[in-house]
């Protein structure tokens, strides 16, 4: 029994060393996008050159929230670690398998959990843009 519980930390220890790595990276990240923002608009010079510069600038801030997002999950995750719940699937309470765990390390849903709320997503965008059932897709 002690073994199968040293294995079980030590698989949580991979785990959130690569949520660290990750999360170290991001903040990396994060920080060139915010730094390189600034001059980025300051060089400007004609309309054409603003334009290219806010699409651009759009695109930087997209990048930021979705990094910052992903951040948000990875510390959810860690906490996780911590409370003894990583692992287990936030809605249906099952494991979540290693191999989704290895890809995606701050999974907080089981495979099947994950594709329900794909489709429950699909199903409301679908019901708002009055497209037909046949057209459901789940986002994977």
């Amino acid at each position: 029994m002690k073994a199968k519980a040293d294995a079980k930390s030590k698989r949580y220890d991979v785990l959130r060393s690569m949520l660290e790595d990750r999360r170290q990276e991001i903040h990396e990240k994060l920080r060139t996008l915010r730094e390189t923002l600034p001059a980025e608009i300051a060089e400007v010079k004609d309309a054409e050159e603003q334009s290219v510069a806010d699409f651009v600038q759009e695109i930087d801030f997209t990048l930021m929230q979705m990094k910052s997002e992903t951040l948000a999950k990875i510390d959810d995750a860690l906490r996780r670690v911590e409370d003894g719940s990583y692992g287990t699937c936030a809605d249906c309470l099952g494991p979540i398998a290693e191999a989704r765990l290895k890809a995606l390390p701050f999974a907080d849903l089981c495979r099947d959990c994950q594709e329900a709320q794909e489709l429950r997503v699909a199903e409301a965008r679908a019901s708002e843009a009055r497209l037909p059932p046949s057209e459901l897709t789940p986002l994977g």
